[in-house]
């Protein structure tokens, strides 16, 4: 299903304070993308779909508003600054690009944000957190290896997946435990969220 503006405000039910938020944050990541490369050049004319809805389908995921999340290499800001726009209050984005990180600042000033930037390497960034998530980053693997840095014990993590991610799946339990779920992606073709619980490494 391909998601325009309209359709994003009908599936969410988003307020106009949230509506007003995010229509400056596509203009914000236009602006930027001029001279920084935030997103694919083929997808700046389908933001709301490719890159807000895609984020936003994982809110049913996330019991309550108030679980903290972090979002590892957040880039332009995907999930983790379109879920704070939808709510969530204790988001903190983890990028190691400087120049994303100014412009991950900026979104969250001009849209006053309950949301905290951490420009650092993910393995450099000590925090445990409720929710884990990760959108176009890193190998199931490796991002296994950043998740149980930052989890507790009643911590998931929610990763954003493309047609591959049965591989990924079985070549990261050559290395580690973990129970899942599989979601259909909304946005996608082929596509998954892939809810992760109790990690452990294979010893």
């Amino acid at each position: 299903m391909n998601c325009s503006k309209q359709g994003f405000v009908k599936e969410f039910n988003v307020s106009r304070e949230t509506l007003e938020k995010l229509v400056t944050y596509e203009a914000l990541l236009k602006k930027w993308q001029a001279s920084v490369n935030l997103i694919s050049p083929n997808t700046v004319d389908d933001i709301w779909h490719r890159h807000f809805y895609d984020s936003a389908q994982l809110l049913p995921y996330i019991k309550n508003n108030d679980n903290s999340i972090v979002d590892m290499g957040a880039g332009a800001g995907f999930p983790g600054l379109v879920l704070s726009c939808l709510g969530c209050q204790n988001v903190t984005l983890i990028e190691s690009d400087t120049k994303k990180c100014l412009f991950l600042k900026e979104v969250v000033r001009q849209l006053n944000l309950d949301a905290m930037i951490e420009n650092r390497r993910i393995e450099a960034c000590h925090l445990t957190s409720d929710i884990v998530t990760a959108r176009a980053f890193a190998p199931l693997d490796r991002l296994l290896s950043f998740y149980v840095e930052k989890a507790h014990e009643k911590s998931k993590g929610l990763f954003l997946k493309g047609k591959t991610y049965q591989s990924e799946i079985e070549e990261a339990r050559k290395n580690w435990s973990f129970d899942y779920d599989v979601f259909k992606s909304v946005t996608s073709e082929g596509g998954v969220i892939l809810e992760i619980k109790n990690v452990s490494r294979e010893t």
